[in-house]
């Protein structure tokens, strides 16, 4: 099944690309490869959540902001290249967690974007992945993400 029909299935439509917030752009393509800049949780060009996973918000709470993240990634890919199915292989995620100093479950929230590529890809969503957490964030934004995939 096609990504796309498989977010359909889910019910899920994709955020308009979040714009970038400094001198950057969002996605560039080398050769078989596209790297994803580091996506927050922008909607609608404004933050859905912010603070510290582990004082203002749950696992839980981190693990619904990182779909949402994994979700404005995936509208980027699709903008740059016109089509989720040109997706060959999800690569390597980088999940930042914005945490308390002892927080010690940054796999679980970044599950929430590991997750959800696996629903949408299947098994080419499957990837390697480093979860971290740092001091701060972008605008207080509890997780960001970066993608490389392998494209067609």
């Amino acid at each position: 099944m096609s990504a796309e029909k498989k977010l359909k299935d889910l019910g899920i439509t994709l955020p308009t690309p979040p714009q970038p917030i400094a001198n950057y752009v969002r996605a560039v393509r080398a050769g078989n490869f596209l790297f994803v800049s580091g996506h927050g949780p922008y909607n609608d060009g404004k933050i859905k959540m912010t603070g510290k996973v582990g004082r203002e918000l749950t696992v839980e709470e981190g693990y619904q902001v990182a779909r949402n993240v994994g979700l404005n990634c995936l509208a980027t890919v699709k903008d740059a290249m016109g089509d989720l199915g040109k997706v060959k292989r999800v690569v390597k995620l980088l999940g930042m967690v914005h945490c308390t100093e002892d927080f010690k479950d940054q796999p679980r929230v970044i599950n929430g974007c590991s997750d959800l590529l696996m629903e949408v890809f299947g098994q080419i969503g499957k990837h390697a992945r480093s979860a971290v957490g740092m001091q701060a964030l972008p605008n207080g934004i509890p997780v960001e993400i970066e993608m490389i995939l392998e494209v067609a």
